[in-house]
């Protein structure tokens, strides 16, 4: 494990909506994989060989369709694991503390944000926190985001973006799952730092977690 948690820092640079640089930031993540996380790398590289021939058109349309408008999924943690339960209002509470603490800048997004919850994983400075939201919110929640680029579960989804989208582009159908593979790099990278071996069997809640308590262990549908 990289005790500095910069990993971190870096690969949440993936999951920002993407601007001119990105195909470049996406090829640095590829080479820090190569060098640092083979396993992950392996997940990434037909991500990164795609953004590095995309067009800027093509990256911003397949980003809305993975995670903003009419989106497979979305990135916000707390969502994805509770809905709009009043657990989530919880954990969004107790998770702007923290990154207040860490001085983590949330960039108008909210707090359980994947991007913001991987650079406050790098910046804070509580190791058992930051082992206890790793087991009860990231993991669990990116495992559940995977499993919503299943086909099966995209089928429909598909059917209604066709409907309200008419003029979609022709290459981001052959490729309208492509962000599966930075996820599972991401998690990857979680199971080589966290040793994790099974993200459902609950925990004693920790830090924050324990003004939440025994609501924050994640079952499993």
């Amino acid at each position: 494990m990289k005790q500095s948690f910069e990993q971190y820092g870096i690969l949440a640079d993936l999951f920002v909506y993407p601007d001119a640089s990105f195909p470049a930031i996406a090829q640095q993540i590829q080479e820090y994989l190569n060098k640092n996380y083979p396993a992950a790398s392996d997940e990434m590289k037909q991500f990164a060989d795609f953004v590095s021939t995309a067009s800027q058109t093509e990256l911003e349309e397949l980003f809305t369709r993975s995670f903003d408008v009419q989106a497979i999924t979305t990135l916000d943690l707390g969502y994805v694991l509770f809905g709009d339960d009043y657990k989530r209002g919880a954990v969004l509470v107790n998770l702007n503390r923290e990154h207040k603490e860490a001085g983590n800048e949330c960039h108008g997004e909210l707090a359980d944000h994947l991007p913001n919850m991987l650079r406050l994983l790098h910046k804070m400075q509580k190791p058992e926190l930051r082992v206890e939201l790793v087991e009860k919110i990231v993991a669990p929640a990116l495992q559940k985001i995977i499993g919503e680029f299943d086909p099966e579960k995209l089928e429909k989804k598909n059917a209604i973006y066709k409907k309200h989208h008419k003029t979609l582009i022709e290459r981001s159908e052959q490729y309208g799952t492509i962000y599966q593979q930075p996820l599972k790099a991401l998690y990857r990278v979680l199971e080589a730092d966290f040793e994790i071996s099974d993200i459902r069997t609950p925990h004693q809640s920790a830090g924050f977690l324990k003004s939440v308590g025994s609501e924050m262990d994640i079952e499993s549908e």
